[in-house]
């Protein structure tokens, strides 16, 4: 009786499939370049450089426009440590740049106006306090708000400011019902009176008319006399609460 040999597996020689069937997993759990995981991680990392990159450009143009109002996007690409293309890629002009900074100052200058009228007691030291609060700010970006000026306009800048104006305007009527302010001219008026006062003595700082610390304090002195508080009691609340604040 013959014998016949036995037929082998259909698709391939012996022994083939299991090690076809081993090599499914071997390449789903090796983390290449193509799985889900691996492409999200390097969009991860990725995103991650552009944040940095940016933030780093930021920080640049804020020392590089302060020392120099005309400083030039290579410039600042050259602080940053990377190419001028770069910049671009995030700030498509110098003007978009000068909006970025015009943006953080806005939101820090909020938050800073926010902190002193939570609960606030006396609506005239409740100014005083936000005033001072604002100018520690906007010091940092005096040179940066006036090249704002041309690159957003007076008109953007108030857009910006909006929500404060209000809050400020509201905090001069409760002033004004209370008896703390005695000026005729209405709150929304005064928002504008207050505005003047920061912005001139930011220019008289930029021009070297006046020591910043000086006109930090001399802001919320003048408003409030402005509004109806007679000198040396607005001059007394205001080195108050700045010592407060030291």
């Amino acid at each position: 009786m013959s014998r016949t040999k036995p037929t082998p597996p259909r698709g391939g020689s012996t022994g083939a499939g299991p090690a076809t069937a081993g090599a499914g997993p071997a390449t789903a759990g090796g983390g290449t370049s193509g799985t889900p995981g691996a492409r999200t991680g390097a969009a991860s990392a990725a995103a991650a450089r552009a944040d940095a990159n940016r933030r780093r450009i930021l920080d640049v143009a804020h020392t590089e426009l302060t020392r120099d109002p005309d400083a030039s996007m290579d410039q600042i690409a050259r602080g940053a440590g990377v190419v001028r293309r770069t910049v671009y890629g995030h700030f498509p002009s110098r003007d978009a740049l000068v909006t970025a900074l015009l943006d953080e100052a806005v939101e820090a200058v909020m938050a800073a106006h926010r902190a002193a009228y939570a609960n606030a007691d006396d609506p005239a030291r409740a100014v005083a306090a936000a005033m001072l609060g604002v100018w520690r700010v906007t010091d940092r970006y005096r040179l940066l708000l006036s090249l704002a000026q041309r690159a957003v306009t007076m008109d953007g800048i108030r857009e910006r400011l909006a929500p404060m104006n209000a809050a400020g305007a509201a905090m001069f009527q409760r002033a004004l019902d209370e008896g703390r302010f005695t000026t005729t001219v209405p709150p929304r008026a005064l928002v504008y009176v207050l505005e003047s006062i920061v912005f001139g003595l930011m220019e008289a700082v930029n021009d070297g008319a006046i020591d910043a610390d000086e006109a930090g304090r001399a802001a919320p002195i003048t408003f409030l006399t402005a509004a109806g508080l007679p000198l040396p009691e607005a001059t007394a609340l205001v080195n108050e609460v700045a010592s407060g604040l030291a």
